[in-house]
């Protein structure tokens, strides 16, 4: 009964996280999402290990942790490197950058 508690929020952690993707115009606030989207993944995997008892859930969790603190880092030099050039984070205004 405990891992179906961690299993449903971690399903309204997903939906507010492709909630915040899809209507967020700030590139910060995107990020975030994306954060929460895989905070999420990761309250899956324990939860799904809970209920095996098994240790690869928690393994696989580590890797998505990893994963995001590149993604924070990688994003936030794109964000930096974009306000730079036009004084602005707004998603909207990158339309522009398309090849």
């Amino acid at each position: 009964m405990l891992a179906v508690n961690f299993l449903l929020l971690a399903a309204v952690l997903f939906c507010i996280g492709v909630f915040g993707v899809i209507a967020r115009r700030n590139a910060v606030m995107v990020l975030m999402s994306i954060e929460l989207i895989l905070n999420a993944v990761n309250l899956n995997l324990v939860a799904f290990a809970l209920m095996n008892n098994n240790q690869e859930g928690q393994v696989f969790a580590l890797y998505v942790i990893a994963i995001a603190a590149a993604e924070v880092g990688v994003g936030l030099a794109m964000v930096l490197m974009i306000y730079r050039n036009r004084k602005s984070i707004a998603l909207d205004e990158l339309s522009e950058m398309k090849g």
